[in-house]
This record gives C-alpha cells, structure tokens and sequence, in this order.
C-alpha cells in the first residue's frame, strides 16, 4: 500500500516509524516531514490546501492511504475535500472530518456536546468581545484558580491557569480584546477548576466500534514540578500507575462509550483517533478536551507499546471492520523525554547543529522539530527539538534509561525536564 502521512512532528515521526514494520506497506511519504522521517520514507512538501497540486501527487504517486497527523488539515476539513473528489474518493482517510474534528476545532462546541451526552467535565460558560462584562463578572463570581480557554486551536497555548482575579481579568481581556490568539480566541471559555490528576487515553474507532490504546501521562510545563509556561509537552509516560482496571471501566462507560454514542446520534462519522484529555477526580474521571488525533509527545510512548501491526488497523478502520481485530501492546513502561530549544516555549534559535544521535544504542529517537542541511548535518527547526523513548520494566528503569542516553545529544541551548514521573 502507497501511504501518505501528513505532519511535521514527533507524533508523524513515530506513526512512519510503526507503519514501515508493516509488511503492507509498500511507499510511504511524509509531507513535510522531519530529518528523522526522512530516513524511513520520502518526505516531500505539498501545500495540501493548494487542491489541484495536491491531487495530482495523490494520483500520480498512486496513494492509496491518507494518514492525517495534525489538527490543522482535519479541522479544515482536508478529509471531506478527498472523499468529494470522484477521482480521490477511493482513497482511505484515517482522520475526522472537519465536522467530526470539531470536537478539537472547537472548545465551545466539545462542551456543548459533552453536555448534551452528559459526559462528565467541568462547568463553564462561554463568552465574547461583546460579554467580556458579563465574563468579568462570571469570573469574579468564581473561585481561584481560574481556568481561561480560547475556542479554537492554539497550539497547545490557548489554555491559562491563574490563581490572581486581576490577572486573570487581564488576561481575559487579552483574549478578546486585543486578539491575542488571533481568530481561535474570538470565543473564549471560563472554566471551573479541577483539582487531580491528568492522564490522556486513546481510541481507534471506524465510527462503528473502536479499540482502546495505552494510557499515558504527559507534562506540559517547562519547568521542573510542572512550572511556568504551557508548551507542546515535555514528555510522557506509559502506562500509569494511577490508571486501573476500576477506573478504566469509568472511562469506557462514563466518557468512551458516550462519546461515541454521541457522534452516531449527531449522525456524525467518526473515523480515526480520538484523544480523551482527563483528570481523576476522588477516583472519577473528568473530561478536559477532546482532540481529533494522537497527543503528542504521548504518541512517542503509547505507539512503541502497541505490538499490533498499525497499518493493518488503519486498513480495518478504513473499511469499518475494525471490530474484527484484536490490539495487543506490551506490558513494559516506556518513557519519553522531550529535548527541546533553549527558550521555548518563548522565542528561541534555530538551526543548529545536532551531535550524538549516532550515539544512541539503547533506546529510540523521534524527531519533533529537526531538518537536514546539503551536508548532511541534522539541525534543530522547532522549539521541540527530540524526543527520547526508551523501555524498562518499570517507569524509574525506563526514565533513567531515556535519561542516560539523552545525555548524549548535543546542540546549544538544549534544554529537558529531569523530573518526568515525579507525581506517579
């Protein structure tokens, strides 16, 4: 089978990585790709939304498959332009379409839906430029911390938690007022505040049946004991230690099942991954936000878990029989550990130089943000720069693993949290 998978990141890196151990395959390309697809297929760039070049590398390159790793494109819809095209709609899409990723492309509209499915997550009311009184007012009515979402995508950014009335009122007026995260904040949500802890869970559904993947546990933070500024992720954790059988059969008939449920009764179709953002709460699961797709950096542990052949899943999904397979991951934690760009997730330098990844023996290495000069030289290009996965028996044996080789990479300015793991 002729593939192509569409991203940049470290999740891309680590679908490419699972889906070329599968003897179905036969071409993969990665559009654009990074220095480390690079050594697993062809990257190559195609503007997507440039339709007509688009459709002619499908057709001339024979695509048999469309994997879909970012938000961007399924939220626009990139799934309904294949499937509208006579000469493209044979192709499988794994990915939502852009109603259906609206569980992602909009905060409101995921808790509209949640509501609706009664689905359990935090209360919250949605406001506007025109309400920011109201929403002032909705705010000091409540009590710290204060929880601040913009509706639609921001990168991992349009989330903000402050314990101080004022600064959350000036950060709400950011917001809406001076359009600070451009057109994804022209609604922005105020969220009441859950105290537990997070873990993210994953299904593969065909919009029929879906089977479950690891559980993890990711760190947005930048600073050590979960401080500072929210970023893309700064690792992950699979399994949890805190994730059990009891709490699980929660997550499938409290929130799995529902969801579910919900898009059939919405009558919409639902074909790929869904991200289940959750917080344990007194032993209950809650809901904090929904995406369209695998997180990243959880993908980077969750999928050198899964020992089931991926593509042979996507194929099941693809043509809704996914019920007919059985998924079946290892029993040993893995652990990734995020190294990034000095700065990040501010401002920070590019290109540079990337030393020791031919060092590396004992463990796997996705890149998240790295391309290739005409030397040959693999060179930092986003603020996330690798991601460092490794394997043990238990959590301590993997981090100290994934922890001891990163050591070995070399590049100014890098920068990882040594302290993964530390509340679980």
């Amino acid at each position: 089978m002729n593939i192509l998978l569409i991203g940049s990141g470290g999740r891309e890196h680590t679908l490419a990585w699972k889906l070329n151990k599968s003897p179905k395959l036969n071409k993969l390309f990665i559009s654009p790709g990074n220095a480390g697809t690079a050594t697993i297929g062809t990257n190559i760039f195609i503007n997507w939304k440039d339709i007509d070049i688009f459709k002619k590398f499908l057709l001339s390159e024979k695509i048999e498959m469309l994997v879909i790793g970012s938000e961007d494109p399924l939220v626009e819809g990139l799934h309904d332009q294949i499937v509208a095209d006579k000469e493209t709609q044979h192709i499988a899409v794994i990915g939502p379409k852009k109603q259906a990723a609206q569980l992602e492309g909009s905060k409101d509209f995921s808790k509209k839906f949640m509501l609706k499915y009664g689905i359990p997550t935090a209360n919250y009311k949605s406001f506007t430029k025109d309400t920011i009184d109201q929403g002032i007012k909705f705010l000091e009515d409540i009590k710290s911390p204060y929880v601040l979402k913009v509706d639609g995508l921001a990168a991992g950014k349009g989330v903000v938690i402050l314990d101080n009335l004022d600064a959350a009122i000036t950060e709400f007026k950011a917001m809406l007022q001076d359009e600070k995260f451009g057109d994804a904040g022209k609604t922005v949500l105020v969220e009441e505040f859950l105290s537990g802890i997070e873990c993210s869970v994953f299904v593969l559904t065909d919009g029929i049946s879906y089977k479950l993947l690891p559980e993890a546990k990711d760190y947005k933070r930048i600073g050590e004991g979960d401080t500072g500024l929210n970023t893309g992720g700064m690792g992950s954790i699979s399994p949890v230690g805190f994730v059990d059988d009891a709490f699980m059969k929660k997550v499938e008939s409290r929130i799995i099942e529902p969801t579910l449920n919900g898009l059939k009764n919405e009558k919409i179709d639902y074909t790929g991954f869904i991200f289940f953002g959750l917080i344990k709460v007194n032993g209950n699961p809650f809901v904090i936000e929904y995406n369209a797709r695998l997180g990243d950096p959880e993908t980077e542990s969750v999928i050198p878990r899964l020992e089931t052949d991926l593509l042979d899943l996507f194929i099941a999904t693809s043509e809704k029989r996914l019920s007919e397979k059985t998924v079946q991951f290892s029993n040993k934690t893995a652990a990734s550990v995020m190294l990034v760009s000095g700065g990040y997730p501010e401002s920070y330098e590019k290109n540079k130089v990337i030393g020791g990844l031919d060092l590396i023996d004992d463990c796997l290495v996705f890149h998240a943000g790295t391309t290739q000069n005409k030397q040959g030289e693999v060179l930092t290009k986003g603020g996330r720069v690798l991601a460092i996965t490794a394997f043990g028996n238990t959590k301590d044996e993997a981090l100290s693993k994934a922890y001891k080789e990163s050591k070995k990479i070399k590049f100014d300015g890098k920068y990882l949290r040594t302290d993964l793991g530390f509340d679980i």
